[in-house]
């Protein structure tokens, strides 16, 4: 039975009894808010069609497999549809990693634009001083972009390493 109001509208949102939790109407996410212990999506924090703050760690995992799947094609010579797309995302994500952890302090932003800029740069920078040097290949210019990335990750963490230990008074008398 629909109770009819002025408006055309049922008192609870234009559903009928029964058919659950009416959503902008009274108990929904409406004004007055979602209501407490209530089970439309997202209320316990799941679902709901947001990005969950622990998939972080996946997601940079699953990065990292393209990323050496593309770099061991690439090296291997393997002829692949897949090559060519991860061998790119292997070649922008490797110095674009390198250069975030680097630029710590900044906000996540400015670092992921930054961090994609400098990726950009230096594998033009190989690239230029390949052919310059008439050495290059795709083999070579995956390593010197993977060696090129070590060496930014190993200058970071020396430095935080360096900066940690003096910063934590362990001058010995």
């Amino acid at each position: 039975m629909h109770i009819k109001t002025i408006n055309g509208n049922t008192p609870d949102g234009g559903r009928a009894a029964g058919d659950g939790p009416a959503y902008g109407g009274p108990g929904g996410d409406g004004p007055g808010g979602p209501e407490p212990g209530g089970t439309e999506p997202g209320a316990d924090g799941r679902g709901g069609g947001r990005l969950r703050a622990d998939s972080a760690p996946v997601l940079a995992g699953a990065a990292v497999a393209v990323g050496g799947v593309g770099a061991f094609l690439a090296l291997a010579d393997i002829a692949s549809p897949l090559r060519a797309p991860c061998t790119l995302f292997f070649l922008v994500l490797a110095p674009a990693a390198a250069v975030a952890t680097a630029l710590g302090r900044l906000d996540p932003l400015s670092r992921a634009v930054v961090a994609g800029a400098a990726a950009v740069a230096a594998d033009l920078l190989v690239a230029q001083a390949m052919l310059a040097l008439h050495i290059w290949s795709a083999r070579g210019g995956v390593v010197a972009v993977a060696v090129l990335s070590g060496i930014v990750f190993l200058g970071v963490s020396v430095r935080r390493r360096h900066s940690g230990a003096r910063g934590r008074g362990s001058r010995t008398n």
